[in-house]
């Protein structure tokens, strides 16, 4: 390692997973390089914020490369993409997600940037700001050790928001909330999804009167969700294109509007 604390190797390899920056983000040694955007430095300045606090879950910044990417210490652990494996499926790999996110809530709680930087505004939520939120926590976001979560990765649409919003995005994609039909398609099993929305209200430690309001916020996600990735398939982006036409298009997201409405009671049953 050189003095600046770049790696003595400048070997890059190309590590798997996201969408947007698929094929972007690299490993150099102790190190992750990836496309930096506007919000970055701010999100850095996050870290150390929720670092300080002595929460761990969140990489650990280094700083903006000459050549723009950011560089952020390695996290070591297992990551897991579509198809996913049975490892990552279980209701204990799940419950840890929840507990995870509740902890970089506890910790993030109070941050406000120095310079008064703005948030990215593609998945932001439109209702009271609690604390900064992550509004992306997928399985391919997260980092495992012996099947439990202990690092949450790519913050680039974090912004202010209710923790309750984030809880719902958490438990679209981490149950996942979708057709049988649907799931399968990235790889899921037979899940129970109505008893693993229960492990994620019981793993982030929802209150009775927030149980009640999760399923009306998990609707709204649904529905920012998919403007989100409709936008960018407008927009001709290549990787958005790819996975909207993978996941059956504009008719995949009104079958599980219309599926998530028909089981609504059940949902809210499961919570009780």
């Amino acid at each position: 390692m050189t003095p600046d604390g770049n790696d003595s190797t400048d070997v890059e390899e190309v590590l798997q997973g996201g969408v947007a920056n698929a094929g972007a983000v690299v490993r150099v040694g102790h190190f992750v390089l990836r496309p930096s955007n506007p919000h970055s430095e701010h999100i850095h300045e996050l870290f150390r914020h929720v670092r300080a606090t002595g929460f761990e879950g969140v990489p650990e910044p280094v700083g903006i490369d000459p050549d723009g990417r950011e560089r952020l210490v390695f996290v070591e652990g297992d990551t897991a993409w579509p198809p996913f494996p049975p490892w990552v499926q279980t209701d204990r790999a799940l419950a840890s997600i929840a507990e995870l996110l509740a902890g970089f809530h506890a910790a993030s709680a109070g941050f406000v940037s120095s310079d008064g930087a703005g948030w990215s505004a593609e998945l932001a939520d439109q209702g009271r700001n609690e604390v900064v939120c992550h509004n992306d926590v997928c399985v391919e976001n997260v980092v495992f050790r012996e099947g439990v979560a202990v690092a949450i990765l790519d913050f680039d649409f974090a912004a202010p928001g209710r923790k309750l919003y984030d809880v719902a995005q958490l438990a679209k994609m981490c149950v996942p909330l979708d057709t049988p039909r649907d799931a399968e398609v990235w790889g899921w099993g037979s899940l129970d999804c109505f008893s693993r929305v229960r492990v994620v209200a019981d793993g982030y430690g929802l209150a009775a009167g927030e149980r009640e309001e999760l399923v009306d916020v998990i609707a709204e996600v649904m529905a920012t969700s998919g403007a989100f990735v409709r936008r960018r398939v407008e927009r001709g982006e290549p990787v958005f294109v790819e996975m909207w036409e993978k996941m059956g298009g504009e008719a995949r997201f009104e079958r599980r509007a219309r599926w998530f409405e028909r089981e609504r009671d059940r949902f809210v049953e499961a919570l009780a």
